[in-house]
């Protein structure tokens, strides 16, 4: 779902040689029209019943951002923020909307304007996206139009459901910047309103619930009707441990962190800590006086395992000599220290392992992927994409909980429902 794969299927659709620009326009409407059809197909045999919303995930490598796609008019991609309160898209100078007409601004004082943070002295109903890779925000208009997402049914793959009423941003283009290549905007998954969980449950009749797993290169966001509906099985979904999400106003999901160990030796820090789950951030962040600490014991557990350190290589601070990987080449083995995030209780740890603590420099070195993220920021502990792969993560909006579980070598890419999308 790079650039290069939507391009392939657009180019399905425009292989015709182009003469002028009317041609493009045609090619467009055309296109339009195409998966028009496919959404009504799927409403007149599904009705609005989808036992499980499945949206392929893939992380880019230039940007370590994590990409999607929808359907609106065409295939859109968009790059995955976990806690962005809704979606914003680039719809063109023109705001085509997905039937081919132009979008409809909604105004100040609809019920759907009052679901959005927005400028009350507007007539029409402005709001204010952020791009959360890099702070710029802008002012857009909150619109209404179709969608389509991926869908399974039953054991069938490859299904579109379509969801009508969809409310969503259009932004100016220049909001792109620092997205990867080929994004149109971003997939928000936060706990708000016109979030994509928010808007399924309320259109779709899902639970409200949705299960994010990452990996280095194929991973998902799903959402079901009942357990039996999972795409991850019974097995996995039972093993899934949970704690509490912190109510906040950005929609943001935020977690307790009781304390630290590193190979069972706790960390000298002032604690409970709050950490926020991210998936724009690429890695682990800490405030600069818990980022010390924390290195200065992990460096000390790793040397005391004969791992060597080495000169540090751009972005990171603490790098080794690399002889523990695996056969694929990702940093595993005994001699990496174990991280420990103990929440609520001493039985209920997030346990962080050398595949998703080090990150592979080169052949010769391996880096500790957490950053020193300032003096005063946000949140002392944003766990960045990094850290968030190969782990099952279950947000719950009924229950205020997060439940999560590692993969371990199964890895989340071997859950990529391959017909979707």
């Amino acid at each position: 779902m790079d650039a290069s794969d939507s391009d392939g299927k657009r180019r399905s659709v425009t292989a015709a040689p182009r003469e002028e620009e009317g041609v493009e326009r045609e090619v467009e409407r055309a296109g339009s029209r195409h998966w028009r059809e496919r959404w009504r197909e799927q409403r007149e045999e599904c009705g609005r019943r989808s036992n499980a919303i499945v949206l392929p995930v893939i992380k880019d490598a230039s940007t370590s951002q994590y990409v999607t796609q929808i359907y609106h008019g065409k295939p859109v991609n968009l790059v995955v923020d976990l806690g962005g309160p809704l979606i914003w898209i680039d719809c063109g100078s023109g705001q085509v909307s997905s039937s081919g007409g132009r979008l409809i601004r909604l105004p100040s004082q609809s019920i759907q304007c009052s679901k959005a943070v927005h400028d009350r002295g507007s007539k029409t109903c402005d709001v204010f996206p952020e791009n959360r890779v890099t702070g710029l925000s802008a002012r857009g208009d909150l619109v209404e139009d179709t969608l389509a997402v991926g869908s399974v049914d039953g054991s069938e793959a490859g299904a579109i459901t379509a969801v009508d009423r969809f409310l969503l941003a259009s932004v100016p283009s220049f909001l792109l910047q620092g997205l990867a290549s080929g994004a149109r905007g971003i997939l928000g998954l936060g706990r708000t309103p016109l979030s994509l969980p928010s808007q399924l449950a309320a259109s779709v009749g899902h639970h409200r619930k949705f299960f994010v797993c990452l990996s280095p290169s194929n991973g998902v966001v799903s959402t079901h009707n009942a357990p039996q509906d999972s795409i991850f099985g019974p097995e996995i979904s039972k093993s899934l441990i949970y704690t509490p999400l912190i109510d906040n106003k950005n929609g943001d999901y935020i977690i307790n962190i009781k304390s630290m160990k590193i190979n069972s030796n706790p960390l000298s820090v002032n604690a409970p800590l709050t950490a926020k789950l991210s998936t724009v951030d690429p890695y682990t962040t800490m405030k600069s006086s818990i980022y010390e600490t924390f290195t200065k014991a992990f460096t000390k557990a790793a040397e005391s395992r004969n791992m060597k350190r080495v000169a540090p290589a751009a972005p990171f601070g603490v790098c080794f000599g690399s002889d523990q990987t695996d056969e694929s080449g990702s940093v595993s083995g005994s001699a990496v220290p174990v991280i420990d995030l103990v929440l609520q209780s001493e039985m209920v740890k997030w346990r962080i392992s050398g595949r998703n603590s080090m990150v592979r420099v080169n052949e010769e070195v391996v880096c500790l992927g957490f950053m020193d993220g300032g003096s005063d920021p946000v949140e002392p502990i944003v766990i960045g994409g990094f850290q968030l792969e190969d782990n099952l993560l279950e947000f719950d909006f009924g229950t205020s909980m997060l439940g999560f579980t590692s993969l371990g070598q199964t890895g989340c890419s071997n859950f990529v429902v391959k017909e979707s999308l």
